[in-house]
């Protein structure tokens, strides 16, 4: 009952259909766009936008960093399994793309990363490898526990954002980006539910200790 409704509730997060007809995140990845203000350039805002801007962006970039790791440590134990190692990989690749984006949103808007990255490697490593050996449905609860935190977490961010000034290209931009990623996140939790992520052995207490402590790290990384 509790998974039933914890993924329901992620589902509520969707919007019905994608509103963003293009990747906001090419703005980044294309190197033709580099010069474009969007990308380039900071807003000059109030010391409070500038609060909530640093503080999403930093505890976005660490986690990218940390799922990027969860994904290398599920990949390790998983790899050369014909079915869930492709799996892995493409959502793993999906993530690389995201911090590729974060790593230069913090750059752009001259934001100080947090002093928890190497934490965040290490701590994610060894959740996705244990969830890995503990099995494939475990693996996939992992996914589902971490995409849900992280999908309510965008939303708010969104709600966030909307006390910063529309005036500024960076900053729709930057709300198109975080829409994206959000949606990716909840692709994956999807695509770890239709993956047996409910058959974990004790699969409401696995989620409610990586939903929990994906919860800290991200009050953690507000403030460090």
């Amino acid at each position: 009952m509790l998974a039933g409704c914890r993924f329901q509730a992620a589902n509520a997060l969707r919007p019905l259909t994608r509103t963003i007809t293009y990747k906001a995140s090419n703005f980044y990845t294309d190197p033709s766009k580099n010069q474009e203000p969007g990308v380039s350039t900071s807003p000059d805002i109030s010391t409070e936008q500038r609060e909530i801007l640093d503080r999403a962006l930093r505890v976005d970039q660490a986690g990218e960093i940390a799922a990027n790791w969860i994904y290398r440590g599920q990949f390790a134990v998983l790899g050369r399994d014909p079915r869930v190692g492709p799996l892995i990989q493409e959502m793993w690749d999906q993530e690389k793309v995201h911090l590729e984006v974060m790593d230069k949103l913090q750059l752009q808007h001259e934001v100080r990363p947090t002093l928890l990255s190497d934490f965040a490697k290490a701590a994610g490593f060894a959740l996705g490898a244990a969830t890995a050996l503990m099995g494939k449905e475990a693996a996939m609860a992992c996914t589902e526990a971490v995409e849900t935190v992280i999908g309510e977490h965008y939303d708010d961010q969104l709600k966030d954002f909307e006390l910063l000034p529309s005036s500024h290209p960076s900053i729709p931009l930057l709300r198109d980006v975080i829409k994206e990623f959000r949606d990716d996140e909840l692709e994956h939790l999807d695509t770890a539910v239709e993956h047996h992520s409910q058959r974990a052995p004790a699969h409401a207490l696995l989620s409610a200790v990586v939903g929990g402590g994906c919860k800290v790290a991200i009050e953690l990384c507000k403030r460090f």
